[in-house]
């Protein structure tokens, strides 16, 4: 997002509702670039357009989840469009729970002819105006605090395809190789992503690095391509190399 965009959204967090018109008059630009500012925003899933300006989300329970959402963004959404770059028009893809994964899925509105297959129920909304074949969303168990879909069915829902690319976020990252999470039913489907899944990407930034989780993912060996912000420890990027996964790592 912009700066000006950024500064909406505290604003918003702040008085908990915004209008258009006073927007533009605070920032001096025309009330048609703020509409397109808080159609930004809104379409991210950060807030929620009203009849003349934008509200905050009145969900406590997802109030740590958007606040992830609003952390790194402009890093995020540059691992979004390097990921976006490596997809093609028409090919399938599965996307799982994630604040960078969300904004791959923005990247890819540009895409045409997409099948689109998700756990992530924020998905639907980033990708409505979209261009693509289809979305497929998985059934299983919502997790109200995310909009994850979880659990059993999740695994065997998603164990019925096969698709071009599966792109993953996560939650930690170890100097080893090994990529990390913290609930066992979220790291199911996202292993399940992977098994069903043609090319595998991780995307992720520099912030994942140093946090613990319980729960193995995979290993980076498993990984066709890892999306970066920096540079990871050298023993995470001797395991990339010795298993043949590509580091992109961008100047963001």
């Amino acid at each position: 997002m912009s700066e000006r965009q950024d500064a909406i959204l505290d604003l918003i967090r702040s008085q908990s509702r915004v209008e258009v018109d006073d927007l533009a008059a605070q920032f001096d630009v025309t009330t048609q670039t703020i509409r397109r500012d808080l159609t930004e925003i809104c379409d991210r899933g950060l807030a929620t357009r009203t009849h003349g300006g934008a509200r905050a989300l009145v969900s406590a329970a997802s109030f740590a989840y958007e606040d992830r959402r609003a952390q790194n963004t402009r890093v995020k959404a540059a691992i979004g469009q390097a990921a976006a770059g490596l997809i093609d028009d028409h090919a399938s893809v599965i996307l799982n729970i994630g604040t960078t994964t969300e904004q791959v899925a923005a990247a890819l509105t540009a895409h045409q002819g997409l099948t689109v297959i998700s756990n992530n129920i924020n998905i639907v909304h980033i990708l409505r105006e979209a261009r693509l074949a289809s979305m497929i969303i998985a059934g299983g168990t919502v997790r109200q605090s995310d909009g994850a879909i979880v659990g059993a069915e999740a695994v065997e829902f998603i164990g019925n395809y096969k698709a071009d690319v599966a792109v993953i976020g996560t939650s930690s990252m170890d100097e080893d190789g090994a990529i990390l999470d913290f609930d066992d039913r979220e790291v199911a489907v996202a292993r399940a992503i992977l098994k069903n899944a043609r090319m595998k990407i991780l995307v992720v930034d520099q912030s994942k690095f140093g946090r613990s989780a319980p729960h193995r993912i995979c290993d980076v060996a498993d990984l066709d391509v890892v999306i970066t912000d920096q540079t990871p420890p050298d023993n995470f990027i001797s395991a990339a190399k010795a298993a043949g996964t590509r580091l992109i790592i961008l100047d963001a």
